[in-house]
């Protein structure tokens, strides 16, 4: 018989929490993790994903549970969203996962739960961070899990220690909207990352963990689930730069003006008038191009490469938005034909119907490129003088 620690139970009802226990022919850890959970919460709703061993038979014995059973093995995300679905149809709105294989310990549910309690708003998704580099931790987990880790924040812009642990709990009320396409392990990523789009804060709290057992089964297939993950990583990564990117810096210019973000995210940045001149640069050079639907990924890319400011890069790219295109369209234009000897009379509203021509095109990428680099070069020389400038003002204030 299990003791319910009846602090903790009081904790999961007040804050509308329950358990989530995937499974898949896990029957000889199974037990002992529910039992183990048992302790803390009878909230317990558990996903039998089409298991062939004697799962059923043990679940027998926990009729007093929310069991569900799925005819045929589906994967682990399809598990969780089954369960995030029932848990939300019993009113919860918290949902904490713990795997069936005996690898997590209920001991660390209270850790959960004081968390969650300390959050003002409750949105928050909180992530078991292992300790990677104890014994028993697998080399390709390991590995894997530092893939997993430089992935999410290429696609958020967050660091966390540890992005794949299973043991971690979702507030699934804030999440009931959200959309998701993966259905296997893969899912974990998703979701995470798709929290942090929606603005809920992901955060790692350290755990217990154990590898070394003999009854431990994981059904983690190395290539074919890693291939999943990279092309799931490969989407990500490219709504975040097509999409997420430019909506959270549209969103953050909006709300604080275009006074207040010049003076806090460009003046007041604290990079060296150097850097700050240079992303002015590159943000110019890309957003005059001619490379259109490429813009916020290249300047994007670029700023990471060379380590520049990306907020800076990225907001003096968006110089060419839709008011200005006809006439940075026809002033590269302009410079092409005349770099290249063509009509540079060509009024403006003549462009739209002899742009297509290949000539045309040909003096506009070129113009367009000229045109670029040109004003790259002498708003960014002009911007590294006045922010120099005004740096050394500054600093004579202070002194003085």
């Amino acid at each position: 018989m299990h003791t319910t620690n009846q602090k903790i139970a009081d904790s999961f009802s007040q804050l509308k929490c329950c358990i989530i226990i995937p499974t898949y022919n896990n029957s000889k850890t199974l037990q002992n993790v529910i039992e183990g959970v048992l302790q803390y919460t009878p909230n317990i709703i558990v996903v039998n994903d089409g298991s062939t061993d004697n799962t059923a038979t043990i679940l027998k014995a926990y009729s007093h549970l929310s069991l569900i059973t799925l005819p045929k093995n589906r994967g682990k995300g399809n598990a969780l969203k089954t369960g995030f679905k029932e848990a939300l149809r019993l009113g919860y709105e918290h949902a904490i996962t713990i795997d069936s294989d005996g690898q997590h310990y209920p001991e660390d549910l209270p850790i959960f739960i004081a968390e969650l309690e300390k959050s003002e708003d409750k949105k928050l998704l909180l992530i078991g961070s292992r300790k990677m580099d104890q014994e028993g931790i697998p080399k390709q987990s390991s590995f894997g899990n530092k893939f997993s880790n430089f992935w999410y924040w290429a696609e958020t812009g967050y660091k966390l220690s540890d992005t794949q642990s299973g043991y971690r709990s979702y507030p699934i009320k804030a999440l009931e909207k959200t959309t998701f396409y993966s259905t296997k392990f893969e899912f974990e990523i998703e979701i995470i990352v798709r929290a942090s789009w929606k603005g809920i804060e992901v955060k790692n709290i350290p755990i217990q963990v154990y590898y070394d057992q003999e009854d431990r089964v994981s059904h983690f297939r190395p290539i074919k689930d890693f291939l999943r993950i990279s092309v799931l990583n490969t989407c990500l990564v490219f709504i975040a730069l097509i999409y997420i990117k430019p909506r959270d810096f549209f969103r953050r210019f909006k709300k604080k003006g275009f006074k207040r973000f010049l003076k806090e995210d460009v003046l007041q940045s604290q990079d060296s008038p150097k850097k700050k001149s240079l992303s002015i640069a590159l943000g110019l050079f890309i957003g005059l191009s001619p490379l259109w639907g490429f813009h916020t990924a290249l300047v994007i890319s670029l700023s990471v490469i060379f380590k520049l400011n990306k907020v800076i890069a990225f907001a003096f790219s968006n110089v060419s938005f839709p008011p200005f295109i006809p006439f940075i369209v026809y002033f590269g234009l302009f410079i092409g034909n005349w770099i290249t000897g063509g009509d540079h009379n060509l009024s403006l509203s003549e462009i739209g119907t002899n742009f297509g021509s290949f000539m045309h095109l040909k003096s506009y990428v070129i113009g367009s490129f000229v045109v670029a680099f040109i004003t790259a070069i002498t708003v960014g020389f002009l911007s590294y003088i006045l922010m120099s400038f005004l740096k050394s003002k500054k600093k004579n204030t202070i002194n003085g």
